[in-house]
Parts: C-alpha cells; sequence; structure tokens
C-alpha cells in the first residue's frame, strides 16, 4: 500500500466548555475536551460496566473555531474529524509529550450532534471543509427538514462526491435494536 493515513473520527460529548485563544497572528486556537464512553455487561456479576476515555482536541480551522465558541457548550454530543497529531515541550528539564486530535486550517469536519442545554433546540450545525470551493454552514431544524444558511464561507451546498453523512446526526441513537 502507497502511503499512509492519519485520519480520528470521535462521537462523543464535551467535558467543559471551549477554550478560546489567538495566537500572536490573531488567528483562533480552540481547545475541547471530548469524553468518549463504552458500556457493557460483567460477565461474572451482570453488572453493567463503563469506560470513559478524554481526548484532546485543537482545532486552527478559523471557520471551525466561530462555530465551536458561538455553538459549544459542555455536555454537547459532537462529531470531529481530524489527525492524530503528538507534541512535545520541555517544562523543568523534562521532556513532556502529548497527542492530540487536530483539526488544521483547511482539513477536519466539527458537527453539532444534539444542543444539550440549549433551551431545547436541537437542531444540527456543521461545517465540512468543502471538495472543491469551500463548503458552508448548514443548520438543520429538528423535524421541519428546513435548513438556512449562515457565515461567511458561502451558501450552504450538497457535498456531493460521496461527503453526505444523510443525516447521520439525527439518526444516531445509543440503544441497539435488539
Amino acid at each position: 500500500m502507497a502511503g499512509s493515513v492519519n485520519k480520528v473520527i470521535l462521537v462523543g460529548n464535551l467535558g467543559a466548555d471551549p477554550e478560546i485563544r489567538r495566537l500572536n497572528s490573531g488567528d483562533p486556537v480552540v481547545n475541547l475536551r471530548i469524553a468518549t464512553s463504552e458500556t457493557w455487561r460483567d460477565k461474572n456479576s451482570g453488572d453493567r460496566k463503563e469506560k470513559t476515555e478524554w481526548h484532546q482536541v485543537v482545532i486552527f480551522n478559523d471557520n471551525l473555531a466561530k462555530v465551536a465558541e458561538q455553538y459549544l457548550k459542555k455536555g454537547m454530543k459532537v462529531y470531529i474529524e481530524g489527525q492524530l497529531q503528538t507534541r512535545k515541550w520541555e517544562k523543568d528539564g523534562v521532556e513532556r509529550y502529548t497527542t492530540e486530535i487536530v483539526l488544521q486550517k483547511f482539513r477536519g469536519e466539527l458537527q453539532m450532534l444534539d444542543a444539550r442545554g440549549q433551551g431545547g433546540d436541537a437542531g444540527e450545525v456543521s461545517y465540512d471543509r468543502g471538495g472543491g470551493g469551500g463548503g458552508g454552514y448548514q443548520r438543520s431544524q429538528g423535524g421541519g427538514g428546513r435548513s438556512s444558511e449562515f457565515g461567511q464561507s458561502g451558501p450552504a451546498q450538497d457535498r456531493g462526491g460521496g461527503g453526505s453523512r444523510g443525516g447521520f446526526g439525527r439518526d444516531l441513537d445509543d440503544e441497539i435494536p435488539f
């Protein structure tokens, strides 16, 4: 196989409100903490067990940073698509490392899958990097199927080329149907 792939997809809940900083250039950087959990039944005791993993996400994409700053709140369920990067620094003479999911300037995706704690507004806001000509923001209203555009990236477009998720956010359910 030629080449390699570095792609991470997470669906989880925000453990805190987004932390927004600015670089010296004025560009925004957003840090998110996302929890993913798995549950199972213990074979011996029959008790329900749960394991939670915490993930550090860093957003360098200006448009995604705007969405995160305006709409994301602690507890919300989000879909994140980015890539793994390991960062190294030195503190008190000791080399330290951290591995993060990074959404670069022209890569990555962020979707709100619910709006828990948002006054009952269960819409979906997403920004897809777009295929050729910049994507756009799109907000879907629960139930009506109506959408309205906002943002400066141009109109919301059909993603085409296999990029559409076909209502992934609305159909996601934690319950197994059997």
